[in-house]
Parts: C-alpha cells; structure tokens; sequence
C-alpha cells in the first residue's frame, strides 16, 4: 500500500474534554500505594523464590543446557585466543596503575572466576581495561608516588616498601570500587548509566586515551617522570617529558617504533581479511615473544640499559584486607571507577547480546562486577571492566558461552603459576608500545566530531565538553564535569524550546507550522501555538514571551490601557463630560482634566491588572469601536488562542501558576483560550492543584487541535465553519471522481434509510430526505467503505448543524 493509497470517514462530534468524559465512561482504576509495592516486593512464593534464584546466580540457567559437542570446541579455541591477549594486556595495563606487570596477571584471573558465575554476558572478557587501570593509577600516584612522608606515614606502616604501598593502594580502591557497583545493583539502580549518554562516553574515553598515551611515552622513551596528578596533569606530563627529550633510551625508542609498524600493519590485515581468516594473527603475542628472545639473546638490559619487566610474582599469595584510611581518600575515586567501568562493560556487552539475541540484567550485571572487583581486590589485583579488542577476539573466535573466558583465565594461571619466567626480559618499553597501538580505535573516535555536529549540535558539543573537561580536569572531575554538562543541555533544550505556530493543512484535520507549507489554512483571528516541551519554572517565562511574540502584542498592556480608559470615562461620565447616545459614548467638553486624572488612575497597578468592570457603565464599551477623544487603546484582532499541549509531559507548580498568569491575561481582553491534545495526567494534577476558577474552566480544554478549531468557527463565524469542513468533502469528491465513474444511485436511497433510522432516532428531529443534500458521488466509493453508513450524517451537516452543532469529520476507504 502506497502512502496516500487509503483514506476514511469518521463522523464524530467535535469534543471537549468535559463533553468526552460524559460520552465514554472511563475505567475506575486502582494506583497502587508505596505500600503496595512493598508487599509485593516482599511476597514470598515458590515461583519468586525460583526467580531471584536465577536471578543471582544467572549460570544455574544456562550451564545445565550447554551443548558440550557443538559449544565446547568452539569455546576452547577461543579462550586460549583470548587468554593469550589476556596476558600481555595484564602485563600492559599494569604499569598504567603503577604496580608491578606481574599483578596485572592476577587481575585477568580473579574477575574471570567469579563473573563466570554471575554475569548475564555470554561473550563478555572481563579483565583490565586501560581507561580503569588509569584511574586507579592516578589514586596510586597522589597516595604513594608523589605522597608526602608525613602523609605516607599515617597511611602505611613505615617497614613497608613503596613497591607494597603501591599494590596495597591499587587492592583497597578496587574492593571500594566492588562496593559500590554491588550496592547499586541491589538497589536496583542499574538505570544510571542511561545519564552516560554515547558521546559523552566517547568523548570522556578519547580523552582517557590521550591520558595513556601521554602515561605511556615514559616506558617507550625510558624517561624518569614524576607521577602528576589533578587539573592539568597532561600537560605538566608532556612539558616534563619535552624538557628531558634529551635524556631518551634509543634503544628502548627504536624497539617501540618498530613494535607499533609491525602491528600496526598485521592488524591492518586482520581487519581486511577477517572473512577470510579463521582467527585473527596474534601479533601481540607473536611480537612478544620475539622481543623476549632477542633481548634475552643480546642482553639488552646490560648493554643497552634497556627497563625489563623483571621477576613477576610467582604463584598468588594470601589475601589483603583494604586499606581503610585509602577506602577514606579515594571515596569519589572508587564512585568514578565504578560507573566509567560498568558504563564500558554494559555498553559492549550489549552490542553482542543484540547480536546474538539474548536478554541482559543490568542490575545483575553490576552485581556481578561488584562481587568480582572485590574478589579481585581481595587478592591484590587492580579494578578491571573489559577491552574491547579482548571481548571481539573472544566473540569472533566463536565464543559461545563463558567457557571461553574460564579457559582464558586458566591460560593466565599457567602463565603465572609455571611459565612466567620466561617474560622476564621483556623490555617495557614493549608492552607501552602495544598499549599505545590498541589505543588506535578510542584515538579514531575525534571523528565522530564532524558527524555529531551535522546530526546534533547539543551533542557534539557533550563530545567536545566532555573531551576536554577530562583531558584537563583528570578522569575523575573530567567526568563530573562531563555528566554535569551532559544534563544542562537537557536543560537548555526545554528551557528554550523551539516554539511555533501551527496552521490548516487545507483539505485535512491536519496541523503543521505555517512557515513549512504553502496549501494551508489560517482563520481570521486565530493563532495556534505549539508547545514542544514540558513546562517547569525555569521555562514557563520563556514560554510567555514566545506567546506574545507569536501574538504580536502583550496582553497585560492592553488591559492595563483597557483599565485606564475606563477609569478615565467613568470619571469623564460623573463630570458630565461625556453622553450616552445609540452610537456609544460622545464628549461634551474640551476634557480639561485629561491629564490629571490618567496621572491619578496610573497610580494603583494593582487596579490595572485586573479585569475590566464595566457593570457601573450604562453602556457596554466596544473596545474596536471609536473612543471618545483623547482615549486610545490598542485594537485586537484575535478573538481565539488554541495551545497545542500534546508534547507537554509534566507541569510543576511554579508552572501552573506562570500559565495561570499569562491566561487570565488574554481572557481579561476578551480573547478565548483552548487547549488541545492535554495529557490526562497533567489534567488530573491541574484539578488536585486548585488550577481552575471563575475565569480558567475546564471547558477550555478540548481532544485535538480540529475539535477546538471546529467550535472556535462555529462560535465566531458558524459559515465559515462549514465551509471549512466542506471544502474538505469537495476535494475528497475530485479524487474520487477520477477513480470511476458514477454508477447507479439506488444505493443512496438504501443507505439514507438506514442511516437516518439509526444515527437520528429522535422522531422530533427533521429528516431530510432531498437529494440536493447528497453531492455527486461515485457508486464505488459508497460500496467499498465498510463505514458508508457514516458518511451520509457529514453530508447533511449543512442543514443540522444549528441542531446539532459543529462535527469532525474524516474519511476512509481505498
């Protein structure tokens, strides 16, 4: 069917709210209480209980299901794939957070496990992620690195190494991290990230890879850099590392250069011929062993005084209660972490449980997080959430289920458990290369900026805002000030909405801005005005202006006018200066004491603001008519105002009382307002605020923009009512009269007989039965409305409409 292809006819009566309630009966519903709630929450029965059981612990629902002979093979090649690039990612992101490499292995172990049992995610690696483990780096920075003594002092024992204080620091932000995450998942407040909007998000991780990349370049040139910290961190960073450009390892410079080519090229490949590929090149690992051997063979730390990784931790070692005076200092820090990390993970999980057509629970999911930071943290790892190449290689590996990522992590306990010897002459500067070249996806993001600006302006600028709040700011103020901004724009889109005025679609009920459309309709003393937000306090003034400029004139000074001519001719009138004859009001004097009583009666504002009493006049004063001489007030030509409400979705009281305002204005000067399209809701919350009186009824209120226009046209000009309908009829005859043409019409006679038995059963009512009532239609179109029967009450609305009153009509058949 072709847009256009279908039309109908519906004959209705044009509604108000007040004259539709009494028609249809609504349905007496019960709102539940807060009390309600809490007994259904609290209900206990076998089917709930079965449900949170499955809830929480999500693998008890699919692990008996898992198709060993199809699934597993899959998910062993996979998790080996994605444990390897597990490993070095350890190893990597370990020395954003300023531990030693060999903890990073533990924190690509320990979330595994427990989210194994827990996550909602089939195709979820969780692990380090390079934005998170910078963020903890940078707590472990301000508290050890650069901490004073006196400060270090009241934080650890004094025996304690730097070494160990740096891990202590790195365990205790991620178990309150893990606290965080679990208390929002029981709370049910999954809901959050829903305020980590996508550029946002975007931006604040480009600009998170800006920070590892500039915490990377001290491992690639081998520099001595001090730890800094807070607002403009970065650039004391990068102004440190160009003084001491001198003092650069070649060595160390070449061996990353050539690290980044190679896999920058291999994944280059990767990404060409993925379809072709069984699984992707493993460069990473590919590179790292070769440098391993070759920096074993040469003796690069010897000759060339190149930074090797040096001994890992050998074996896991007994867990470590949190630091409680770091839980106190990195409180805003762990609440940061927590949000960035689940934000990434949920964001990426989502993506492939589309793909793969399965469910996820957001409040699980961070349940599941929470559990494993603090496992993790417990066993001295560092907060982690997923890197997004290590899930793809686990997704494109065919990883069906978290087998994979078990697998995976028994790949990283042989690595520390038995072969991680081995890696101890790797040079860092290595793993800052590969670091740096998986940075190349989150760097590719500066060009969403062109793309946002031509589709939303409001969120480019989040993009950009949030950009630089973190790359100056830190990550962690960064992303305060990014949500921050995130918000007010929500703010600024509803406190300045773009307003406009809507006219007729000539031929149809429908109604579009008048600026757009040539084939349109405006009755003479008639505005529409749309408004296309919610009205609240910081709006409604805004609003107000919008209307008067729509207008073309402000109310309150045209009463104000009203009020001081009439004060001014009731004076005129006890001074004998004015008569009262057929014609109106006549002046008898010169008005000598014109200008002594317009100074006394602009004294009172008060008095002005309110609505003209003519109730002492003997005659009621035209305000369009001539005045008498020395008096004048501005001419209105508007009669009615519609307001389209159909986007309005809340009021608050402040509000109320700001609409309240601007409508007694325009119903004090005689102009008529109506509301259309109004919310239910925002009805019932005006009734239960006291919104209505003698001057603001409910009567104003009306079902559609063509109910109001069809009774502000019967009231003001009732011919030009009909003819605003009936041109409707005659162009829906034109088409019609070029589909076929005009059969019998024995059928009319039918349909008149049946129609006025049914939709006019009052037998006191006149029935007409003239033909000339019935235009020239075609026979087709009659047979082929299932709802002919209602078409005959629009045609012979000319003559019923004084006993009747206005109706909308529409039409609809093929």
């Amino acid at each position: 069917m072709h847009s256009g292809s279908q039309h109908y006819i519906i004959v209705r009566p044009a509604y108000s709210e007040i004259s539709f309630k009494e028609q249809n009966q609504q349905v007496e519903r019960y709102h539940k209480t807060a009390l309600d709630h809490l007994r259904i929450y609290f209900r206990c029965s076998k089917a709930k209980a079965k449900k949170i059981f499955y809830t929480f612990l999500p693998i008890a629902s699919w692990l008996p299901g898992y198709n060993v002979k199809e699934w597993l093979p899959s998910d062993i090649v996979s998790g080996i794939s994605t444990g390897l690039v597990s490993v070095l990612q350890g190893l990597a992101f370990a020395l954003l957070v300023s531990v030693p490499a060999g903890y990073g292995l533990y924190a690509a172990f320990f979330p595994v496990l427990t989210y194994f049992f827990l996550g909602t995610s089939k195709h979820l690696s969780v692990g380090p992620f390079p934005v998170v483990s910078l963020m903890v780096g940078t707590v472990v920075n301000r508290l050890v690195t650069d901490g004073d003594v006196d400060v270090n002092s009241t934080l650890f024992p004094a025996e304690m190494s730097k070494e160990d204080r740096q891990v202590w620091v790195a365990a205790s932000v991620t178990f309150l991290t893990g606290i965080f995450q679990l208390a929002l998942g029981l709370l049910q407040v999954g809901f959050i990230v829903i305020y980590l909007s996508d550029p946002m998000i975007s931006g604040f991780t480009t600009a998170a890879a800006i920070h590892v990349l500039v915490s990377q370049l001290k491992f690639v040139l081998q520099l001595s850099v001090p730890g800094f910290s807070g607002p403009l961190s970065v650039i004391y960073t990068l102004k440190y590392i160009i003084d001491h450009i001198t003092e650069t390892n070649i060595a160390d410079l070449v061996i990353s250069l050539i690290i980044m080519v190679v896999v920058f090229i291999v994944k280059e490949i990767n990404d060409r011929f993925k379809s072709k590929l069984p699984v992707p090149i493993p460069i990473e690992v590919i590179m790292t062993i070769i440098a391993t051997g070759v920096s074993y063979a040469f003796n690069f730390k010897e000759k060339y005084d190149v930074d090797i990784i040096g001994n890992l931790t050998s074996g896991y070692q007994a867990p470590l209660a949190p630091n409680i005076a770091v839980l106190q200092q990195s409180f805003a820090d762990a609440f940061s972490i927590a949000i960035v990390g689940f934000a990434v993970a949920f964001s990426v999980a989502k993506v492939y449980a589309i793909k793969h057509d399965y469910v996820l629970n957001g409040n699980q999911e961070l349940v599941a997080f929470g559990i494993s930071n603090m496992f993790c943290g417990t066993f001295r790892g560092f907060a982690g959430s997923t890197a997004l190449s290590r899930t793809a290689v686990q997704e494109s590996t065919g990883g069906k289920t978290q087998v994979a990522s078990l697998i995976s992590a028994v790949m990283v306990m042989i690595v520390t458990l038995a072969i991680g010897f081995l890696l101890v002459p790797l040079p860092k500067s290595v793993l800052g290369a590969l670091v740096i070249i998986n940075l190349k996806g989150m760097l590719l993001q500066f060009r969403e900026i062109g793309t946002l600006w031509k589709k939303d302006k409001y969120d480019c600028l989040i993009w950009i805002m949030a950009f630089l709040a973190a790359v100056l700011l830190g990550l962690d103020m960064g992303l305060a000030a990014g949500v921050g901004f995130e918000l007010l724009t929500v703010v600024f889109r509803t406190q300045f909405p773009l307003c406009s005025v809507l006219a007729n679609i000539h031929g149809t009920d429908i109604y579009r801005n008048r600026k757009d459309y040539i084939n349109i309709y405006e009755p003479e003393g008639v505005k529409i005005f749309r408004c296309p937000s919610p009205i609240f306090f910081a709006n409604v003034d805004f609003l107000r202006n919008k209307l008067i400029d729509a207008i073309g004139f402000n109310p309150l000074r045209i009463l104000r006018k009203r009020n001081k001519a009439l004060q001014k001719i009731k004076k005129m009138l006890q001074r004998g200066e004015l008569m009262v004859t057929s014609k109106g009001y006549i002046q008898t004097t010169d008005g000598s004491h014109e200008n002594d009583s317009e100074n006394d009666d602009s004294n009172n504002i008060e008095d002005l603001d309110k609505a003209t009493d003519m109730k002492e006049l003997p005659m009621k004063i035209d305000w369009k008519s001539q005045l008498p001489a020395g008096i004048h007030v501005p001419s209105v030509e508007i009669h009615s105002i519609v307001l389209d409400f159909a986007a309005v979705s809340f009021l608050d009281v402040s509000a109320m009382k700001g609409l309240k305002s601007i409508l007694k204005e325009f119903v004090r000067i005689e102009i008529d307002i109506y509301i259309a399209t109004c919310d239910n809701l925002i009805l019932e919350k005006l009734e239960r605020c006291g919104f209505f009186d003698d001057e603001i009824t409910p009567k104003i209120f009306f079902l559609t923009i063509h109910d109001a226009m069809l009774c502000i046209l019967d009231k003001h000009d009732p011919s030009n009512s009909v003819n605003f309908i009936c041109d409707k009829i005659h162009e829906t005859k034109e088409v019609l009269n070029t589909e076929a043409e005009l059969k019998q019409r024995t059928f009319l006679d039918i349909m008149r007989s049946h129609f006025y038995s049914s939709m006019y059963p009052n037998p006191n009512l006149p029935t007409p039965m003239s033909n000339s009532f019935i235009p020239d239609l075609p026979f087709p179109f009659l047979s082929q409305c299932a709802a002919a029967n209602l078409l005959l009450p629009f045609l012979c609305l000319k003559s019923f409409k004084q006993e009747h009153g206005p109706r909308l009509v529409h039409a609809t058949f093929e």
